[in-house]
């Protein structure tokens, strides 16, 4: 399962800014770790997610990201800035195990193996976001790759289509700008508009504002395999969209607003 990651308590002296923009989209999906018969979803999009994303916006192959993303090289904060409901959606799939893959190709120097379109097809149900929005602050400690991040926010380009969990939940990326990291409030209750890692116990219970927990990947690194999840994080968050009173941690201000970064 991997460990626990802890929040962001100092900030490295050479996280001196960091890049802000919204990601939003008509549907979402960011599939829960635990299997059964309807295909759960995260309601905040996972760390790993967003690394994923600005990796696929950067053009950085499958594999290729998890140290630029990796804890001391990295800063993420995450903002829900909409209500995060959900619906049930059936969806019919083709198997994608090994016995039910042809070849497209099989002679040629180049066979790609795809599901067999002549099986049947298993109907799964998935649960999927409707018109989440998530803005999102991040620091590199890549300079190269912060610049062309940079570059990359500003032009409204990207290598890759940007999606929200599925491929075919394509997304929209709105920039903010670059904004200085500055030191928020520590003591007594601070209202967070970020969601809150590894500070459940910190929560200050308001009968007006809802607030809810989770705990999705937030490292992932190389091996035989593929990739691993190294690490997950506890996440208190306002499903509403909206902030949550937290009491004694510590914070940073972005553009006048109170986060928390892993």
């Amino acid at each position: 399962m991997g460990e626990h990651a802890a929040a962001a308590s100092a900030i490295r002296d050479d996280a001196e800014t960091c890049l802000s923009f919204t990601v939003r989209g008509p549907w979402g999906h960011f599939r829960r770790i635990e299997g059964n018969i309807v295909k759960q979803t995260y309601r905040v999009i996972p760390r790993t997610t967003v690394a994923g994303l600005i990796a696929a916006m950067l053009g950085i192959e499958r594999d290729g990201y998890y140290d630029l993303f990796a804890p001391g090289n990295s800063l993420v904060a995450i903002e829900p800035v909409s209500e995060l409901r959900t619906m049930k959606l059936p969806m019919n799939t083709l198997s994608t195990a090994d016995e039910h893959l042809s070849s497209l190709n099989p002679r040629g120097k180049l066979s790609i193996k795809l599901p067999d379109p002549s099986k049947p097809r298993q109907q799964h149900n998935y649960e999927v976001l409707v018109d989440p929005a998530y803005r999102i602050d991040v620091w590199l400690a890549d300079d190269e790759r912060y610049e062309q991040f940079r570059s990359l926010l500003e032009a409204g380009e990207s290598y890759y289509t940007p999606s929200l969990g599925l491929s075919e939940y394509l997304a929209t990326v709105e920039y903010h700008g670059e904004y200085p990291i500055e030191t928020g409030p520590t003591g007594g209750t601070v209202t967070v508009d970020s969601t809150v890692p590894e500070a459940v116990d910190s929560i200050r219970p308001d009968p007006e504002t809802r607030y809810q927990i989770e705990q999705p990947p937030a490292f992932m690194e190389r091996d035989d395999g593929g990739r691993t999840t190294s690490a997950f994080v506890s996440y208190a968050y306002n499903p509403d969209g909206g902030p949550l009173q937290v009491d004694d941690i510590s914070t940073q201000r972005i553009d006048d607003r109170t986060v928390v970064f892993t």
